[in-house]
């Protein structure tokens, strides 16, 4: 049963039930993670959907900040929606005050790109590495990507606008796919945390 990989969901904030149900079904055992001592117990993380700047001062003040850092530049596994796209870039374009990023994927990101909560929408996304057709994205006050460096893939972009991106073992996305029952991105990430394992 050790084959299966543990992947933890940080439940500071967001849409964390969500992503437990798309990691179960993608055949992890997923669990929430709040403290230190918990992220040193999976093989690979989900950053959730939520409001970046809350987390990233929820972060610190749980003490998980650099041990997420070190974690991530250590090679652990990441999946960031949304929110955990932007704690996941190296630059935030228009960061609020005192907002902080984990880091790992060399990008920087517009927060809030696609517009406010009532301009949210869904699109079908082509992700490079994901066969069987377009997956649903639900798009949520979604960040996009301004610019990527040398060492960041782009595997989909929308209207012109890169929406996801993968770094080695860093994953991110612009939209929600735990919101649709759709589990294929998810089942990507559980198949980049086994080849790490």
């Amino acid at each position: 049963m050790r084959d299966t990989p543990v992947i933890g969901v940080l439940a500071l904030q967001g849409d964390v039930r969500e992503h437990l149900i798309a990691l179960a079904s993608a055949d992890a055992l997923a669990r929430p993670v709040r403290r230190p001592e918990e992220l040193a117990e999976v093989d690979g993380l989900v950053i959730p959907g939520g409001e970046s700047t809350t987390m990233s001062k929820l972060a610190v003040l749980f003490g998980m900040m650099e041990p997420l850092r070190e974690r991530v530049r250590a090679g652990m596994p990441v999946y960031g929606t949304c929110a955990g796209m932007i704690l996941l870039a190296e630059k935030i374009l228009d960061p609020r005050s005192g907002q902080e990023t984990v880091g790992g994927l060399d990008m920087i990101v517009r927060r809030n790109a696609f517009g406010r909560q009532n301009e949210s929408f869904e699109a079908a996304v082509e992700v490079d590495g994901i066969e069987g057709g377009p997956v649903e994205g639900v798009f949520i006050r979604a960040p996009w990507v301004e610019s990527v460096g040398a060492e960041a893939e782009v595997i989909a972009e929308h209207g012109g606008h890169i929406v996801a991106v993968r770094q080695r073992n860093v994953l991110a996305t612009s939209f929600h796919p735990e919101l649709t029952g759709d589990h294929r991105v998810h089942a990507l990430f559980v198949e980049m945390v086994r080849a790490v394992k």
